[in-house]
């Protein structure tokens, strides 16, 4: 008790001095100079530490270290192992299981305001079962997944409020139950913490509404029931002019409820209902950094480091004092300062920029050099271009297809409005007329298909109308592709980027509007779907002599982002045809790369994978079912780090002993990473197929296997920004593929080609999918 009591007062006075010396560090760090000593060239000890262990050694130690920081229970290597106690100076203490340096197994972590979590550590995040409990009373116990609620849990809010159900990425969704202390309470659906899908709302009194609701609020198809037995049916909307149903008395009262209006449940009945916000944590268990030194047998001497309890080195800009209090492993301490240039020297090193330990299995590390610049993709359809009227009727048409006024619609649409005789034609006379502009272009048609359900997709979607006209119909022209695609379709891209418009057969229209009502389904049941997004599908009708049609689908632009997509990839998981037909010297950023030119694995973050995996087998049964098949995963990959010689860089992921770890969580940037951490709404910009940060392993290819799909895997990891989604989903089994798959099989190993039935088509696809695609954990 007497040396514990001693070390803590030593602690107290280490942290008084801390807060004195931060003031002078700022002044003297940047030109003083110390030298640090050399290790011991000694070979006989090579394998000791400065104390005589062996390295490997587990040890109990209990020290204060130079920073403030105060660490008792088992020690190895220089680093808190299995079970220890580290107390921060800013408060923060964590009692638990360790693994060379990083918080992992079971332990307790507490902050200065109260707050605690006790459960599972994984790399130094709160993830698997845990307990949190916040310092205003708030307490969750459930599942977690990188310090964030994820899976089943119970929260009980400090109000008197509780929630159990499932979580995403630290809010409500999927299927839960949320009960408010006055003993209201919901169960059903939820999305990103907020009542969203179908549910059931049961007051105290006994009344309750079942149906459908968004953001918070009944919405769509629904029924309130009163005690009596009286209830209302029909479609819930807090704007008055859309809301309409049908009022059914009891049979003991038929004058019961009659004053009743539908309006008093927003602004009477739920007003006091409210969801409790979340507290939001000011400093997280994986952001907190240890105070070690990292010896190396170099005849550079020690190198000291300040690393993260999940192990990440600290690249961003320290404070002067985490460059100069650092613990070197012995009961002294050095006070180590670097010119600017050493400091460089040293973060570079941190960063990767001059590490070549990763080596590729057995083979020679080549560096992967970043493709080359393009211009911007496409040709400005101006005046005197051939496609240039037919641009301006497509603009005139999509002005007034959009700009038409129409009844709000609902999203539950009736089958007649997926009819495919359900189409309006609009005839533009060059002069004008009663319900369209007069135009500088020839006279021609429009039609829209199907424009209801179009309408209600882009609302679905959460298409601006203004800004969809603005994107597609505003003063900029649109861009024509340099070249068709193997189809013989024409793309045309939108200025802004957010949009493709593509040329399509008569046959791809009719597989459209024959899988529309499933299409439209099927986004309303997974927003997260892979598959490509409709945004119009129309027709130009030249009259005159030519008496042209051209019929064209409006779809969104996979790439639009801010993030430069260095390496395209249309991947099927067939291998005949399956290359680039461009040569080396002409490959660039926007070249679309296949399945034998792919070199490398995709490694997701494990909650994302998951979804990712769930995602593909629903969208591969919904193109099956509807007989689809030829549709591929077109996926774009942003490196995030390049080297001024155009070098990508490989992750740095160091363990907090220096050793190279190739099996480490997918990393963004630490500035990033944290950001994303403490505030998990920006977790909402990241969606599967949008903006993921994830990891890429390299592959090579065995010179003696001509058509081998997939390489072997080198160890070579870069950290990326990805982005997918499935294209090409208008090509049914007809008998035009029927006849390529009997030709093609006579002459070439049926499971290499492309055109199988659509059974067959989905497995083989998702076989390949799954097979390039792999959680990072």
């Amino acid at each position: 008790m007497n040396k514990e009591s001693g070390v803590l007062k030593a602690w107290e006075a280490t942290i008084r001095k801390t807060q004195a010396a931060k003031k002078r560090a700022n002044n003297f760090l940047g030109t003083m100079s110390v030298a640090h000593v050399d290790d011991d060239d000694d070979d006989s000890n090579d394998d000791k530490d400065n104390n005589g262990r062996h390295s490997g050694e587990i040890y109990h130690a209990e020290r204060v270290l130079p920073n403030g920081d105060y660490y008792k229970g088992q020690w190895c290597d220089n680093f808190p192992h299995e079970h220890g106690k580290y107390l921060w100076t800013d408060g923060c203490m964590y009692v638990g299981e360790w693994h060379r340096g990083k918080t992992m197994g079971k332990g307790r972590f507490s902050w200065p305001s109260g707050a605690t979590y006790e459960g599972e550590f994984k790399s130094g995040y709160m993830d698997g079962m845990g307990t949190y409990t916040g310092s205003n009373g708030d307490t969750y116990k459930g599942q977690w997944i990188m310090n964030l609620k994820h899976g089943n849990g119970v929260k009980n809010f400090a109000n008197g409020d509780w929630y159990e159900g499932e979580w995403r990425r630290g809010l409500q969704e999927g299927q839960g139950r949320y009960q408010w202390k006055n003993g209201n309470h919901y169960v059903g659906e939820w999305k990103n913490g907020e009542i969203c899908g179908k549910g059931t709302f049961v007051w105290t009194n006994g009344n309750r509404f079942e149906g459908y609701w968004e953001d918070g609020l009944p919405k769509g198809h629904g029924s309130f029931k009163w005690v009596d037995g009286s209830f209302y049916v029909g479609n819930w909307s807090k704007d008055p002019s859309e809301q309409n149903g049908t009022y059914y008395p009891p049979e003991s009262s038929p004058e019961a409820n009659l004053e009743w209006d539908p309006q008093d449940v927003y602004n009477v009945d739920l007003c006091d209902c409210k969801i409790c916000p979340g507290e939001k944590v000011s400093i997280l268990p994986s952001q907190k950094k240890l105070a070690v030194w990292r010896s190396t047998k170099s005849g550079d001497g020690a190198k000291p480091r300040r690393v993260s309890v999940d192990g990440r080195v600290s690249v961003g800009i320290e404070k002067p004092m985490d460059r100069m209090r650092i613990w070197d492993g012995d009961e002294s301490s050095d006070f180590v300062s670097r010119t600017p240039i050493e400091e460089r020297d040293s973060e570079d090193d941190m960063l990767g920029l001059h590490n070549d330990d990763v080596i590729p299995r057995g083979v020679p590390r080549i560096p992967l050099k970043v493709p080359r610049k393009a211009k911007r993709q496409g040709e400005t359809i101006c005046k005197g271009h051939k496609n240039y009227e037919l641009m301006l009727n497509l603009q005139l048409g999509i002005r007034h297809s959009v700009g038409r006024p129409a009844p709000a619609a609902s999203l539950d649409l009736k089958s007649s409005a997926f009819d495919p005789k359900e189409k309006v034609w609009t005839k533009f006379p060059p002069e004008g007329s009663k319900y369209t502009p007069p135009h500088q272009s020839c006279e021609f048609k429009w039609k829209d298909y199907c424009p209801l359900v179009f309408r209600t997709l882009r609302k679905l979607f959460n298409v601006d109308p203004a800004d969809y006209m603005i994107s597609i119909c505003g003063n900029d022209a649109l861009r024509e592709l340099s070249s068709p695609g193997k189809s013989g379709s024409f793309f045309y891209l939108t200025n802004d980027d957010r949009y493709m418009i593509k040329t399509i057969k008569k046959a791809e229209v009719k597989v459209l509007l024959r899988m529309l009502s499933a299409y439209y389904n099927h986004f309303r049941a997974f927003e997260n779907t892979l598959v490509t997004k409709f945004y119009g599908l129309h027709c130009v009708k030249l009259t005159g002599t030519i008496q042209k049609k051209v019929r064209f689908i409006i779809m969104g632009n996979l790439f639009r982002s801010d993030y430069t997509i260095h390496r395209r990839f249309d991947l099927k998981g067939s291998s005949l045809g399956r290359t680039t037909d461009k040569p080396e010297t002409e490959i660039d950023e926007t070249t679309i790369l296949k399945d034998l030119d792919l070199n490398f694995l995709f490694r997701l973050q494990k909650s994302w994978f998951q979804e990712f995996c769930r995602q593909i087998d629903r969208d591969c049964e919904f193109l099956e079912q509807e007989r689809i098949m030829d549709y591929s995963l077109l996926v774009g990959l942003h490196f995030r780090e390049i080297s001024s010689a155009g070098d990508l860089i490989p992750s740095g992921t160091q363990s907090p002993t220096g050793d190279s770890e190739g099996d480490g969580i997918p990393r963004l940037s630490r500035a990033d990473m944290d950001q994303l951490l403490l505030d998990p709404s920006r977790w909402a910009s990241i969606k599967l197929g949008l903006n993921m940060p994830a990891r890429v392993e390299k592959t090579i290819r065995r010179n003696d296997c001509e058509f081998q799909l997939i390489g072997e895997p080198t160890g070579e990891y870069y950290d990326v920004v990805m982005f997918f989604g499935i294209i090409d989903i208008l090509q049914d089994y007809d008998i035009s593929k029927k006849l390529e798959h009997v030709y093609k099989s006579i002459q070439y190993d049926p499971t290499s080609i492309s055109a199988v039935d659509p059974r067959q088509y989905s497995k083989r696809f998702r076989d390949f999918i799954f097979n390039i695609f792999t959680d990072d954990t």
